[in-house]
């Protein structure tokens, strides 16, 4: 999946809160002190699952997401990978996203990995995961090189260095894409799929969702929302995500 590049029209970031409120957590990861946030669902326990942020950063949407999650079952963890910093324009955000190597994020989302597995309130061995835009390509990339994730989901996710080497693949792949999205084409989700199949025997599904653009699911930015398709992704990212980490209703 050749990289691509991001819509010319995210221009301008959502409505956020101040940098560094949304952390309440840290975490040993990468040699560094990493930050995130933590979602726990009412239950008090449930299985975990890793929220990749988009190209803007941790930012309100993000921990709505997680908490969203978190009220769906699920102990949501957030990693901020950009240290606090959230980008304020598409300018600075492809700056931010520039200086984050994809090796240096998946390294990064292990060791959320680590954390959110050694949690007193994560049940299971493994995890998921989801991501959006640029979290959407982390998404697959941790998935492919790290075992513990058994199911994931990009959110119109963009791979940067290709696609990823997914022979030791073990997480079942469900996949969203908006049909106008002109960062995502028809070739490079042919591509990805063909990929999935024939190096790990697994079959992704990939859904696209007509008249819907990039950052469909982001209800902070009208521009590029579309509520059909953001409603009907959500409804198919909690069943698969409940069947495959086990969460019951």
């Amino acid at each position: 999946m050749a990289t691509e590049p991001i819509d010319s029209n995210d221009s301008t970031a959502p409505n956020e809160s101040s940098e560094s409120s949304l952390q309440n957590v840290s975490f040993p990861s990468a040699g560094t002190t990493a930050y995130g946030y933590l979602a726990v669902p009412p239950a008090g326990h449930g299985p975990g699952l890793i929220v990749i942020q988009e190209w803007w950063g941790l930012t309100a949407h993000i921990k709505d997401i997680a908490d969203r999650f978190a009220r769906a079952g699920f102990v949501a963890l957030a990693p901020d990978l950009y240290g606090g910093r959230v980008a304020h324009d598409s300018g600075e955000a492809l700056r931010m996203m520039s200086e984050l190597p994809t090796d240096r994020g998946v390294e990064l989302l292990s060791g959320a990995v680590d954390y959110l597995l050694a949690r007193p309130e994560t049940d299971g061995d493994t995890l998921g995961t989801v991501g959006f835009c640029m979290g959407g390509g982390f998404v697959l990339s941790l998935a492919a090189k790290d075992q513990r994730i058994s199911a994931a989901v990009p959110f119109y996710g963009v791979n940067r260095d290709g696609v990823p080497d997914f022979s030791h693949l073990k997480a079942e792949i469900l996949g969203h894409y908006g049909a106008e999205d002109d960062t995502v084409s028809p070739a490079s989700l042919k591509e990805l799929r063909t990929a999935i199949e024939s190096e790990s025997g697994i079959v992704p599904v990939i859904h696209v969702y007509p008249g819907a653009g990039h950052a469909f699911f982001n209800d902070g930015r009208p521009e590029a929302y579309h509520a059909e398709a953001a409603a009907l992704a959500w409804e198919r990212t909690i069943t698969f995500l409940r069947e495959r980490l086990g969460v019951s209703d």
